[in-house]
């Protein structure tokens, strides 16, 4: 009889451990009903308010069909109420997003600790009270009992584990470091756009004697749709993936707050680029498509940003830090991974002079294309063909030009003094002049797509804008016309002036005062920014012509 009343024990224990990890997946039945007017009168629904995205309203009728109609097709009353219900919307999913993710990381802590507790009182009991010689039985079953509740409680835990980032809070790290990266999102990721050459300190300078490749930096088009992506709901891994020379070989694990990219310590050939003198003085160097990069932690930042905002964000969507945590306090003990988790149950990693250097396990679910690259991310476009390594040179200088659309590559070879001195036009013809003693040895020259710029106060973008549902514009894509129309209660007349650019900061067409339809039939087809400026702010929105 023991037996069976312990069977019926963990039984209960695991439907008790079900129910309470589940206790709010009941869906609410009532309907709370609402009289809508569709077409001037001509229509109307009884149903309750489901959502509003992309200009329509979606209405869950009595008989629980999800059905949606334009927004302007209600009467004034009912848009009024939809937009008063979307912004109560957006203001508590502000308001309280953080605090329902450590409320659920809370919440089912407490509840691992309560069938733990339950556990160890059932195993005293059934010692006490069994006979010696049937205890292995026993002990069989509780063990039994203990890994299926195990798993259920690490399915649902990882499951809790899942982060809603707030974008505004990661785009306070960029900030230092504007105009020269630019920054939006979406509902998915967090994009990051600039040049991929650094501001704050010069490149190439320290490469020893035996690290070069006779790469050189080029400015990168690093936007619109091949911006840096960081995912704003990044998910524990189950099992994190290591950072070595195994994995990610290839691209970048990470996008460091100044906009450049952060590769794996362990370079192609699987070697440490910076024990191998590879890198310059900031820990970067050129990669075969003389796109500029880092391979450790960009440490060097934190003289132009605030200790306690990140450094870095991973590809896996958590921050990288320096030696500050972010209340201020000194670095707290590392896991093996190389970071922790923080009081507000959100993982984030620090820097460290020393190897792993910043990432020792990707914490986050990321994919690993079979290039061992992670998916997606920015790609970097050669100018010239690869080249191979120049052992025994050394860089002493990397200094642009007067025009700022180029540099002079200085390094020594031996005793000979050698250089390459390149530049590139608006047009997008690069040359590259290669000295030899002082000497013009050779000159090659490479027709390329014009260069990209970063977007600056002349083209009139700003980088302060706000991103989400306060505008909507359709159709996107598109090809003739540009609707708009203005949600949360803005009104036309705070509308000064509406521009729209190209992804390069071109100015292609500005309207003074708001149009709600505007033609865009003589643009080319491609990607677009629409800037709405108003009195005390901008709103930024991306549209494609096909």
């Amino acid at each position: 009889m023991i037996y069976i009343r312990i069977i019926l024990f963990l039984l209960i224990i695991e439907l008790f451990n079900n129910n309470i990890l589940n206790a709010h997946n009941a869906h609410e039945s009532k309907h709370h009903l609402k009289h809508w007017i569709i077409n001037q009168g001509k229509q109307s629904i009884d149903g309750s308010f489901y959502m509003y995205k992309n200009g329509n309203v979606y209405i869950e009728d009595i008989n629980n069909k999800i059905v949606n109609f334009p927004l302007k097709s209600f009467s004034e009353n009912d848009q009024s109420f939809v937009l008063k219900k979307q912004e109560n919307i957006i203001n508590l999913n502000k308001h309280f997003e953080n605090s329902i993710i450590k409320e659920k990381v809370t919440s089912g802590n407490s509840k691992v600790f309560i069938v733990f507790g339950i556990f160890i009182i059932l195993t005293i009991i059934v010692y006490s009270l069994t006979n010696k010689t049937k205890l292995k039985y026993i002990v069989t079953i509780i063990s039994f009992g203990t890994v299926i509740t195990l798993v259920s409680f690490n399915t649902n835990v990882l499951k809790l584990l899942s982060v809603n980032s707030n974008p505004t809070t990661i785009d306070s790290a960029f900030t230092p470091f504007k105009p020269n990266v630019n920054t939006f999102w979406d509902a998915t990721y967090f994009y990051v756009e600039s040049i991929g050459v650094p501001t704050t300190h010069t490149m190439m300078v320290g490469i020893s004697n035996h690290g070069w490749q006779q790469q050189v930096p080029v400015s990168q088009c690093y936007m619109g749709t091949n911006a840096w992506p960081i995912p704003l709901n990044p998910i524990v891994a189950a099992t994190p993936i290591p950072v070595n020379a195994a994995h990610f070989s290839r691209g970048a694990v990470a996008v460091a707050v100044n906009g450049i990219a952060i590769f794996n310590p362990y370079t192609n050939t699987g070697v440490d680029a910076f024990l191998d003198g590879q890198l310059d003085n900031y820990g970067g160097h050129c990669g075969r498509a003389d796109d500029y990069h880092y391979h450790t932690a960009p440490l060097h930042l934190y003289s132009a940003t605030t200790a306690t905002l990140p450094i870095a964000y991973a590809l896996d969507g958590f921050a990288v830090y320096g030696a500050i945590e972010p209340d201020g306090s000194s670095m707290q003990t590392l896991d093996a991974n190389h970071g922790h988790y923080w009081t507000n149950g959100v993982y984030h990693y620090h820097g460290s002079a020393a190897a792993p250097y910043m990432i020792a396990n990707m914490v986050g679910q990321v994919t690993e294309d079979a290039t061992h690259q992670i998916i997606p991310q920015s790609a970097a476009q050669p100018i010239r063909p690869s080249l191979t390594p120049l052992n025994g040179a050394l860089i002493t200088s990397c200094t642009p030009n007067t025009n700022h659309n180029g540099y002079n590559v200085t390094y020594s070879f031996g005793s000979q003094i050698d250089s390459v001195v390149y530049n590139w036009s608006v047009t997008g013809l690069y040359t590259y002049k290669y000295y030899h003693n002082g000497v013009l040895d050779s000159t090659k020259t490479y027709n390329k797509t014009a260069p990209c710029v970063m977007p600056n106060t002349t083209t009139g973008i700003k980088n302060n804008f706000i991103s989400g549902d306060i505008i909507t514009i359709y159709p996107n894509p598109t090809s003739d016309y540009l609707n708009l129309k203005l949600n949360c209660n803005i009104q036309e007349k705070e509308i000064q002036d509406i521009s729209i650019y190209s992804l390069k900061g071109e100015l292609v067409l500005k309207m003074t005062g708001y149009k709600s339809n505007i033609d865009i039939k003589n643009l080319l087809k491609g990607t677009y920014i629409l800037k709405i400026d108003l009195a005390k702010s901008q709103l930024i929105k991306k549209f494609v012509v096909q």
